[in-house]
């Protein structure tokens, strides 16, 4: 009888536990996820891509990661966007607000037809403002969705944290694959601890009939075992777009960054933080402006030394975040170390300049080829002087045009065409519109650069 009374009191605890009622959990916090389907309008086609999202507010607002949306696409070729309930067949229309610089999410806003049957996540954050840190072997669960042609259907995921670190934002990895990319994950009493990432690659050998086995890295898409922690993601859902565009855009003006080495630091006696050194400093930035220089190695923002992160490459994110997280006009000082001697340096941080997806472009088809607006990134990428900057770039070539068949490939460096030099990009859309709309023109030709070399291509149209 004392045996017994034992034993039900030592298991007293774990029945509490257990007693949490995980369906009912997950069925309402499965109304925070949507997918989110749009498509991108290309110079050939229309590609449609499905991502997952999380609502963030009553206003039907949705994050979706950054990967979600292909860097190079302009924001006017995302075309119709839809959110999908779990388990819809159809959908509705949505907006595309923008992409925060900062947290790297893109923002999109529901229709308000459906916003009553979705749940901002900031509904089952923690109370009193602190969000729960996983510790190691706490249970942890979320929500997947499956494909489209099965209606989005949603389905519950279970692990355990496995480690917890900084990337450089805190994220929490669990032993298996715990949501779907982008959704959010759970602790045992379904309070919100974080939002699925991009999941990991893992390495494999596959061994066939060569007797070397190869070395194969495999990402799954659909799930993921990493999780942005809670106080990572819930201080800054305010920030969504202005406009489509993102902007204001905070800029610095410092290219190639790369982590200090681990003997430099040693032989600095810097070993309990990180450094970032630089190798490249920007023509006309806030960075050249405030006197920072090539080799400089950066020790701390606003007095405030760079974290000791592990692996070394991260200190390179954490910095390009902290300028992202601020407006341009604000003040930096940045301390940096130059030969024996540290400085601080005051630096204005600037607006950027335009970058690849506002930049414009110009698609011909009979010629096969779309003219690119030639930018500040552009120039850094083929190290001159933006002064010196003429011509286009071509920015997507047909296969088998003429302009293909001529060797016209990608993100060649358009000088001149048919002998004249292209300064701009007006220039050079008037002068390919010229040749486009002969119908008598049998031939023209381009003078491109591409890396250190330079050629001359003969585009027959006939």
């Amino acid at each position: 009888m004392k045996f017994s009374f034992l034993l039900a009191l030592l298991a007293a605890p774990f029945a509490a536990r257990a007693a949490v009622d995980l369906p009912t959990l997950w069925a309402e916090r499965a109304k925070t996820c949507v997918a989110v389907e749009y498509v991108t309008v290309t110079e050939t086609e229309r590609q449609p891509t499905i991502s997952m999202g999380t609502v963030i507010d009553a206003n039907g607002t949705i994050i979706m990661q950054s990967g979600a949306i292909d860097p190079r696409a302009a924001t006017w070729q995302l075309k119709e966007f839809k959110v999908y309930l779990p388990g819809d067949a159809d959908g509705t229309p949505a907006e595309y607000l923008g992409q925060d610089a900062f947290t790297g999410w893109h923002f999109v806003r529901a229709s308000e037809k459906i916003r009553a049957q979705l749940k901002p996540i900031t509904a089952f954050a923690a109370k009193g403002g602190k969000s729960p840190v996983p510790a190691l072997a706490d249970f942890a669960w979320g929500v997947g969705l499956r494909n489209k042609d099965e209606d989005f259907a949603p389905y519950l995921m279970q692990s355990h944290v496995a480690l917890i670190q900084s990337l450089p934002q805190r994220t929490a990895i669990s032993q298996q694959e715990v949501a779907s990319p982008g959704l959010p994950v759970f602790d045992r009493d379904g309070v919100f601890i974080g939002l699925a990432q991009a999941s990991f690659g893992q390495s494999f050998l596959q061994f066939g009939r060569n007797p070397r086995p190869q070395p194969v890295v495999l990402i799954n898409v659909e799930e993921s075992s990493a999780v942005q922690l809670a106080d990572e993601i819930l201080p800054y859902l305010n920030r969504i777009p202005k406009d489509v565009s993102g902007r204001p855009l905070a800029w610095l003006g410092t290219y190639g960054l790369e982590p200090m080495d681990r003997e430099v630091a040693k032989y600095l006696k810097l070993e309990t933080q990180s450094g970032a050194v630089v190798s490249e400093v920007l023509e006309n930035s806030p960075a050249e402006k405030a006197g920072l220089k090539e080799r400089d190695i950066i020790l701390a923002l606003d007095g405030k030394p760079l974290p000791p992160l592990k692996p070394d490459r991260i200190v390179v994110s954490y910095l390009e975040r902290e300028v992202d997280r601020r407006a341009p006009g604000d003040p930096l000082t940045i301390t940096v170390l130059r030969g024996s001697d540290r400085l601080d340096l005051k630096v204005t941080l600037g607006e950027e300049p335009k970058i690849l997806r506002e930049a414009d472009r110009k698609y011909y088809e009979r010629l096969g080829f779309t003219a690119r607006e030639f930018v500040y990134g552009d120039a850094i990428d083929r190290h001159v002087k933006i002064a010196e900057t003429t011509g286009v770039v071509a920015h997507f070539v047909k296969g088998s045009s003429p302009a293909a068949v001529a060797g016209l490939r990608p993100d060649d460096w358009i000088k001149e065409i048919d002998g004249t030099e292209v300064k701009t990009f007006a220039d050079a859309t008037a002068k390919l519109a010229e040749i486009e709309k002969d119908a008598m023109r049998a031939e023209f030709v381009l003078l491109v650069s591409r890396g250190a070399e330079t050629a001359v291509l003969r585009v027959k149209l006939k």
